[in-house]
């Protein structure tokens, strides 16, 4: 299964220079936060593969008008074709704004969705805004991962966990691809494609 992981930033690739071509391979479109729901319901639209999303810190507006044709999977294991995903979005804390939570808070998202992990028995993605904490996050409180969220993947050992929230334009040296234990690692800033099925994706995928 080829799947397009976004976050953060659109991509002029895709929106301004749109080509049915592009995405025609593509069999699921995951995003992982900070997009304008415009960009999603494009997406949704034009390409024949199911948009999945959480939401970012700077998701507010979808409240109002969420991404039309897209299907939120915040605080859900959607399954798509017998693979099993996990959405957790927002970020930490670090002011008033809507999509942000404190670690104990996150971890409270986390226990009420134990039933359903028994149920399903884990889970093969794990797609969240925010980094984990330590692996690819920031050290600077807005962009600190969750420690919740590292649990979950030593746990649980899912095969990939996407996320976005860390820009590579902020000047550290934030990776796209990392690996914990055995659990594939992908920073989904603006895009990348891989196989979930590939058991090497560092050595191909693209962006």
């Amino acid at each position: 299964m080829k799947i397009l992981a976004i976050a953060d930033e659109e991509s002029r690739y895709l929106w301004d220079f749109f080509e049915k071509d592009k995405v025609k391979d593509i069999d699921l479109i995951i995003s992982c936060g900070d997009l304008d729901a415009q960009y999603l319901s494009f997406l949704a639209t034009l390409s024949t593969a199911p948009v999945l999303y959480v939401c970012g810190n700077h998701d507010r507006g979808y409240d109002r008008k969420p991404p039309e044709g897209c299907i939120c999977i915040e605080n859900k294991i959607y399954v798509h074709e017998g693979i099993r995903i996990l959405g957790l979005g927002g970020s930490m804390r670090y002011s008033a704004g809507r999509h942000q939570y404190t670690e104990w808070e996150m971890k409270q998202r986390v226990a009420k969705l134990k039933p359903r992990l028994f149920l399903r028995r884990g889970f093969d993605i794990l797609v969240t805004h925010a980094p984990a904490y330590q692996l690819n996050d920031g050290r600077d409180l807005p962009h600190q991962g969750f420690q919740v969220f590292r649990s979950l993947i030593e746990k649980y050992e899912p095969k990939y966990f996407l996320h976005g929230h860390v820009h590579f334009s902020y000047g550290r040296s934030h990776k796209r691809y990392d690996k914990y234990q055995n659990t594939h690692i992908i920073n989904a800033y603006e895009r990348c494609v891989f196989d979930f099925e590939d058991d090497h994706p560092q050595e191909s995928l693209f962006y």
